[in-house]
C-alpha cells in the first residue's frame, strides 16, 4: 500500500488548523493508509517571524522588540479582554511581516503573500516553480520540508491549495519537491484547485509539473490512489497533528457538510460550480464532536459549513457539544424564534455568521436568497436577545442593485445597529462559471487564465468605483454603523470575532 504526505502551504490565516488535510489524514489513517500531514502554513509563519529585517522607524522597532510577547499574548485570553491591546498586537505582528517582506522581496501580511508572479496566471505559477530558489520560503523548504519528506519517503504528496494567497508559494514548493524527490507523484487539490477545475477556462496547464489535479472532497480519490478502488472504506473523524496557533487555545474546525443545502442563490460560487450538497448524518456529527472534544479539549468549535442546517442546529440544541461554537447560518423562521435561539445559546453558540447581502428586498429577490427583510429583522432581534453575536455579510454591486438600493441597505443596517455585532462588506465579483455571465457585457477582471471572476458593465451604471466611494464616504461613516466597523478584528476578522464573546471572560 502506498504512503502519502499531505501539505498545507503558506500563506493563509494562522489561527486554526487546516481542516482539509486533517479530514483526509483521519480518513486515510482510519482505512489503513500511512499518511503524514504537515501544516507548512503554521510552520512557515514561525520561519518568517524568525527572519531579520532593518527596523528603521519607531513602529518597526517596537514591533520587533515586542514580537514574542505579542505572539504569546494572542495565545492568551488576556489580550482579547482589551480590544485596543489586541489591535495593537495584531498591527505589530503585521508590521514585522511587512518589514520582513520589504527586506527579502515579497509583500507579506498576516493574510496575504504577493510577489512578481500572479496567482491567476498559469505561466507565472510555472515560473514560480522553476524559480523556487528565489522564493522567500526556499530556506524553509530546504530546512523543514525537505528533511520531512526524506524521512517519510512518500509515494504521493498531496498539496491542498485553498486560497489565492497560497498559490505562488505552493508552486514554488512544488518546484522544490520535484528537485528534492523527482520520482514522487504530486497531486494538488483544495478549494482553489476545485474552482479552477470548474472554470470554463480550465485546460490543465500543469500537466508537466503535477501528476493529478482533483476537485472536491479528496477522501475516496486518495484512498483509491493509495490502496486501490476495491478497498473497503470506513468513516473516520479528522485528526489534527498541530494544535498551537494564534488563538488563546485550540480552535476545532469541523465540516458537517459540503456544498450548500439551499444552493439557489444567484451568483454564488457553490451554485455556479454546481457543487452538490453532501451532509454527514447528524448522529455521526455529534459522535465525531464528542470524540474530538475529549481528545483535543478545544476552546471553540468552528463549523465550516456553507450554512449549518436547521436539522443540525436542532440536534446541537438537544445535545450540546460541550464547548462554545460558531458558524454560518441561513436566515430562517427557526432563528426568528427567540426560544430556539436561547436553546442554541445554552448549547454553546456564541456567534452566527449571516449572509444577508442586502437591505433591499428587490435585490434579495433577484439574487434568489429566499429571505424577507421582515424575517431578517426578527432573526437579528432574537439572536441579540439570546446573547449570540451576529457577523453580518453585505454584498454591494450585484446587477439588480443601484445606489438607491445601497442606501436602503445602509438604512437597514443603521436601524439594526444594536443587533449587529460585526460587519463584512464586499464588492460583487461576477463568477466566470455562472450562467449569469452570459447575459451581461463582460471584460477581463484579472488578466489571467486562472481567473475565477470577470468584470462586467453594470446595467444600472453602479460601477465598482462608485460603490467604493459610497462605502468609504457614506456607509462606513454613518454614525450608527461606524462603531460596528471599528470593532471588527483586523486581519483575522470572523476567525477571531467570537473570541471576544463574554463567555470567554
Amino acid at each position: 500500500m502506498a504512503s502519502l504526505l499531505l501539505i498545507y502551504p503558506p500563506l493563509a490565516k494562522n489561527c486554526e488548523p487546516p481542516a482539509g488535510i486533517a479530514r483526509l489524514a483521519g480518513f486515510l489513517r482510519g482505512n489503513g493508509v500511512s499518511c503524514v500531514a504537515i501544516d507548512a502554513n503554521r510552520l512557515g509563519f514561525d520561519y518568517l517571524f524568525g527572519l531579520d529585517f532593518p527596523a528603521t522607524d519607531t513602529w518597526s522597532a517596537r514591533a520587533a522588540r515586542n514580537l514574542r510577547a505579542n505572539i504569546s499574548g494572542l495565545k492568551s485570553h488576556y489580550y482579547y479582554a482589551d480590544f485596543d491591546r489586541y489591535k495593537r498586537a495584531v498591527a505589530d505582528l503585521n508590521r514585522v511581516l511587512a518589514g520582513v517582506g520589504e527586506a527579502h522581496g515579497p509583500g507579506l501580511s498576516l493574510v496575504n503573500y504577493q510577489d512578481e508572479f500572479s496567482p491567476v496566471r498559469s505561466k507565472d505559477l510555472l515560473r514560480a516553480a522553476s524559480h523556487y530558489k528565489e522564493n522567500i520560503f526556499y530556506p524553509f523548504f530546504k530546512e523543514t520540508i525537505g528533511p520531512a519528506i526524506s524521512r517519510e519517503q512518500p509515494d504521493f504528496i498531496g498539496i491542498s491549495i485553498c486560497y489565492l494567497s497560497q498559490a505562488v508559494v505552493a508552486f514554488a514548493m512544488i518546484g522544490f519537491l520535484r528537485a528534492w524527490l523527482p520520482g514522487t507523484k504530486i497531486i494538488i487539490g483544495g478549494g482553489l484547485v476545485t474552482s479552477w477545475l470548474h472554470s470554463p477556462l480550465w485546460k490543465n496547464p500543469f500537466g508537466g509539473l503535477v501528476d493529478g489535479c482533483h476537485a472536491g472532497p479528496g477522501e475516496q480519490y486518495l484512498l483509491e490512489t493509495a490502496a486501490g478502488e476495491n478497498n473497503r472504506t470506513e468513516p473516520a473523524p479528522p485528526q489534527y497533528d498541530t494544535l498551537d496557533y494564534l488563538a488563546p487555545g485550540f480552535i476545532l474546525p469541523y465540516a458537517a457538510s459540503s456544498g450548500c443545502y439551499w444552493n439557489k442563490c444567484q451568483f454564488c460560487p457553490e451554485t455556479a460550480e454546481n457543487n452538490p450538497y453532501i451532509p454527514l448524518p447528524a448522529e455521526r456529527v455529534l459522535t465525531d464532536i464528542r470524540n474530538l472534544q475529549a481528545e483535543y479539549r478545544p476552546i471553540l468549535l468552528h463549523f465550516l459549513d456553507n450554512a449549518v442546517s436547521p436539522e443540525l442546529m436542532v440536534k446541537l440544541a438537544e445535545n450540546p457539544p460541550g464547548m462554545p461554537w460558531y458558524g454560518f447560518a441561513r436566515i430562517s423562521s427557526r432563528l426568528a424564534d427567540e426560544e430556539f435561539c436561547h436553546s442554541l445559546r445554552r448549547s454553546g453558540c456564541v456567534m452566527l455568521k449571516l449572509g444577508i447581502e442586502s437591505g433591499d428586498q428587490h435585490v434579495l429577490d433577484h439574487m434568489n436568497k429566499g429571505i424577507k427583510l421582515e424575517m431578517v429583522a426578527k432573526v437579528l432581534k432574537s439572536l441579540k436577545s439570546s446573547g449570540i453575536f451576529t457577523y453580518v455579510y453585505l454584498l454591494f454591486g450585484t446587477p439588480s442593485e443601484d445606489e438607491s438600493a445601497a442606501v436602503r441597505t445602509m438604512e437597514f443596517t443603521a436601524r439594526h445597529n444594536a443587533e449587529i455585532s460585526f460587519l463584512n462588506l464586499a464588492v460583487f465579483n461576477l463568477p466566470l462559471a455562472g450562467p449569469e455571465a452570459v447575459s451581461l457585457r463582460t471584460n477581463e477582471f484579472y488578466q489571467g487564465d486562472l481567473s475565477l471572476y470577470t468584470d462586467f458593465s453594470h446595467p444600472k451604471g453602479w460601477s465598482r468605483q462608485k460603490i467604493r466611494r459610497f462605502l468609504s464616504g457614506k456607509f462606513k461613516r454613518h454614525p450608527a454603523i461606524a462603531p460596528i466597523i471599528r470593532r471588527d478584528p483586523p486581519f483575522f476578522t470572523s476567525n477571531h470575532a467570537s473570541l471576544f464573546h463574554p463567555q470567554f471572560f
